[in-house]
């Protein structure tokens, strides 16, 4: 599990940092070990922005959440994640395979005289 961090007008702690990939960790569950993660933690005026994106093989998941804390919008991002790959997993699971059309094989039109 890679993971690459962005803070703008934010510093990155270490408290931080644990906090991400723990939940990161408790998602490899459902996707796997193998995936990219980027982090972008904003700070502005009066609101905390926290983008996660998740990309594997096929599609990327992102997770956005705005809040007043950090550490709750951090949160919030992961629960979307979470819901975003439970959805996901759970369509490929329920996908039905079509049977192929048995192949018949019919004698050829021949008349006999």
């Amino acid at each position: 599990m890679n993971v690459e961090y962005t803070g703008r007008q934010f510093e990155i702690t270490p408290a931080i940092r644990k906090e991400v990939e723990t939940g990161l960790n408790k998602l490899s569950k459902f996707l796997g070990e193998t995936f990219k993660s980027k982090v972008i933690l904003t700070a502005e005026k009066s609101r905390r922005i926290a983008e996660i994106t998740i990309k594997r093989r096929n599609n990327p998941i992102v997770g956005l959440a705005e809040s007043l804390d950090m550490s709750a919008a951090i949160s919030q991002a992961l629960g979307h994640i979470e819901k975003q790959a439970l959805k996901h997993n759970g369509r490929k699971r329920d996908t039905k395979r079509v049977t192929k059309a048995k192949w018949k094989r019919e004698a050829p039109d021949v008349e006999l005289t």
